[in-house]
């Protein structure tokens, strides 16, 4: 399965978000061997076994514009980054306490040039604010 797959699901996608979606894999590969945040048995499902599957939700609810999302545990950053780049007017913020899978998370986010995710490495009884 490649990011054509998703662009099926969601015809109406800008050319950066297709852009975003393909870079996925290429920067998900490269960061999983240095650090391993997805299964290497699910790094070559990617697209169905992470990406597809974080973006079901979008199937049954839209955010609104400058809605605030928390994506507790987030891991290697599913199902935020890829609902970032379904949703760029929406601000999404990801949680996990191991600090070793936010490192990857924001290399992520940098390579995507992803500017309405942040990152944080913490508990989420320690995070304030309300999402």
């Amino acid at each position: 399965m490649t990011a054509e797959t998703i662009f099926e699901y969601f015809p109406n996608l800008s050319e950066n978000q297709k852009e975003q979606f393909e870079k996925l894999e290429e920067l998900y590969k490269d960061w999983n061997q240095k650090i391993n945040v997805v299964s290497r048995k699910d790094i070559d499902e990617l697209y169905l076994r992470h990406v597809l599957h974080s973006l079901g939700i979008a199937k049954f609810i839209s955010f609104n514009d400058g809605s605030k999302i928390l994506d507790v545990g987030t891991g290697g950053g599913f199902p935020g980054i890829p609902l970032a780049i379904l949703f760029p007017e929406v601000h999404f913020t990801l949680v996990d306490s191991i600090g070793k899978k936010i490192k990857v998370v924001d290399e992520v986010i940098e390579g995507l040039q992803l500017s309405n995710v942040k990152t944080i490495n913490a508990r989420v009884e320690e995070i304030p604010g309300q999402f």
